[in-house]
Order: structure tokens, then sequence, then C-alpha cells
């Protein structure tokens, strides 16, 4: 918990900044660049006029591909951000959390 919350040491500031470790920044873009690649490639599909039920599982495995950043990235600021302001009695980042998680799980 203390590397994740040096990765976000400037929560607090009046433009909130997230400082993620480079190893933890490069997971979140890999990670992004693949679904970047995916994003293209159901685009080809459509233009070859592939069969709907295989474009569609190709969108199901974007969903699901940017579920896990959203995941990976959630627990982060949890683990940080979160925790750093609720300590310093920012007690609305709760509500702040829980509109992004409605966000995440619509």
């Amino acid at each position: 918990m203390g590397d994740l919350i040096q990765e976000h040491e400037s929560c607090n500031t009046e433009e909130r900044r997230s400082h993620h470790s480079e190893k933890t920044k490069n997971n979140l873009i890999n990670r992004l660049n693949r679904i970047e690649g995916q994003v293209r490639g159901l685009k080809g599909l459509i233009e070859k006029d592939t069969y709907c039920d295989n474009v569609l599982n190709q969108i199901s495995s974007v969903q699901s591909a940017l579920n896990g950043v959203g995941k990976l990235l959630l627990e982060h600021h949890m683990k940080s951000c979160v925790i750093e302001r609720i300590q310093e009695g920012e007690n609305e980042v709760i509500d702040e959390l829980l509109v992004t998680i409605n966000k995440l799980i619509k």
C-alpha cells in the first residue's frame, strides 16, 4: 500500500492529477494500446461486412478489456488518493467515488 500512496503524491492539489509509477503507467498504456488495436480491428470487420455475431463477440472482448483497465485504475485510486483524502478529512471523496463507480458499472 505504501508504494501506491507514494505514486499519488499530489492527489490533494487544486488540479488533481495522478502520479502513477512508471510500471503502473506502462501497464495501463500497454493495455490501452491493445484495446486501440482491437477497436481498429472492429472497424475493419464492419468495413469487410463480417458476420454480425463475430463482430459482437469482438465488441464484448473490447468491453471486457476496458473493464480490466477500469478495475486496475479504480484499485490504485482507492488505495492511494481516496485513502489519502479521507485521512485529510475530505470525506466528500466517498461521494465522488460512488458517482464514478456507478458510471463504471452501467
